[in-house]
């Protein structure tokens, strides 16, 4: 291996090192939303050298070899905050287990391709086993294949028969999820075996979930001290720390233990919502997923137990959510996709802006605010001179009609196209 392709292999490269032919490119549409201000700049022209933008410029002259689209507008490359890329929403459920690790990596690299496609050019995977998530990062790193840039966990980490846990069968199989821990000491020992293998960001499971057999997802599963573990450990290290949590008492404690996210999010509460925004804890609250799985579930594998559990979570989840965002409280865009079909991620915005977000505060959850929890907010989430280049352009103004964000045409990842489907290219 090359010590180029070497230095790319983590997710954190960036693209800072890049394979493009190192020539100006110029992208112009009808116009550009600036994410930041929430301003439509029209007619822009947008400059980029290698893989980073060096000039954005209103109404500018167009050179001839300009790439030009329009009726489109341009925003910065989506980022969804929670997917699992190895998983098939086709797979839930007792099918799963017929499901290798290998083949869960090859499902990775289709499912990167569609949500490249989708205008997700960055995305954090929360739990792969067997580091399915770091091969596949690693292959999209080093020009393989196709996809987002990814910020990867390795197996999430959750107690003996909790939600991260292999519940599905019986005790005579002795079969446990990956990142299982139990005891302070023994979560310190699962995150620095991720570190060890390839994670870029720990996973943690505080609560119980809808998707795990014989869970309750309100329901505390790690301790405090075992959180307080984790964190230390991760934070050490520079990297951040997300944690599943559904239930009120298990938000609060991963809060108090100092996670950068909480995802889900499910059962809010007031001083749930204060200890939130006095500890800057990020929330990734994902909203649509309920719909898929009370309407597409049950064919999907889901488990009817999680049928149920859905009943009860998914509407209190919608509430908290509106409750957190009229709080203030600082959000991201969080998917969950692999629960529902790759490539449908988009369609959560809407329903962001239904239960309480403008279309600029969805939109800015899925740019400036990801980049800031992934803490490379001087790289990404806006369209700026110096930035990494990863722009996206849709057909309309997303901060009239949010949902022309499920309309993709245009994708352009660290400098280099990867789809075009506008007329004049």
């Amino acid at each position: 291996m090359s010590l180029k392709a070497y230095i790319c292999r983590s997710a954190l490269c960036l693209g800072l090192i890049s394979t493009h032919t190192l020539a100006v490119t110029h992208i112009t549409a009808d116009r550009m939303i600036d994410v930041a201000s929430g301003k439509v700049i029209d007619a822009p022209v947008i400059a980029v050298d290698g893989n980073r933008i060096t000039s954005v410029t209103a109404n500018g002259d167009v050179p001839d070899d300009a790439i030009r689209l329009p009726g489109a507008t341009l925003i910065p490359g989506l980022m969804d905050m929670h997917v699992h890329l190895t998983g098939d929403a086709d797979n839930h459920g007792y099918r799963g287990l017929a499901v290798s690790t290998v083949r869960s990596a090859l499902t990775g690299a289709k499912n990167a391709r569609i949500s490249l496609d989708s205008g997700f050019t960055t995305m954090r995977n929360l739990g792969a086993g067997g580091y399915a998530d770091v091969a596949l990062r690693d292959a999209i790193n080093d020009g393989d294949i196709p996809g987002p840039r990814l910020f990867v966990s390795g197996p999430a980490i959750g107690i003996t028969g909790g939600h991260c846990d292999n519940n599905l069968l019986p005790a005579e199989y002795e079969v446990a999820g990956d990142g299982v821990a139990d005891g302070p000491w023994g979560v310190r020992a699962k995150v620095r075996n991720n570190f060890k293998y390839g994670a870029d960001l720990i996973k943690l499971c505080a609560t119980g979930g809808v998707m795990s057999k014989g869970t309750e997802p309100g329901a505390q599963q790690l301790a405090l001290e075992e959180m307080q573990a984790a964190v230390t450990e991760a934070h050490n290290r520079g990297a951040i720390v997300a944690a599943h949590a559904h239930g009120t008492e298990g938000i609060k404690a991963a809060i108090r233990a100092g996670v950068d996210s909480v995802e889900h999010a499910s059962f809010l509460d007031k001083e749930t919502i204060r200890l939130a925004k006095k500890h800057g804890t990020v929330l990734s609250m994902d909203i649509y997923v309920t719909e898929y799985i009370l309407s597409e579930g049950e064919k999907a594998g889901i488990l009817p137990e999680s049928l149920e559990k859905e009943r009860r979570v998914g509407g209190k989840q919608r509430e908290s959510f509106r409750e957190a965002v009229e709080a203030g409280v600082k959000m991201v865009f969080g998917s969950d996709a692999a629960v529902y079909p790759h490539g449908q991620n988009a369609r959560q915005f809407s329903r962001m802006v239904t239960f309480g977000m403008t279309p600029l505060q969805a939109l800015q959850a899925s740019t400036i605010n990801a980049a800031q929890l992934l803490g490379k907010q001087g790289e990404l989430g806006s369209i700026e001179p110096g930035k990494i280049a990863d722009l996206v352009a849709v057909p309309g103004n997303p901060l009239e009609d949010i949902s022309v964000l499920e309309r993709v045409q245009f994708v352009m990842k660290d400098g280099e196209v990867f789809k075009n489907t506008t007329a004049n290219f």
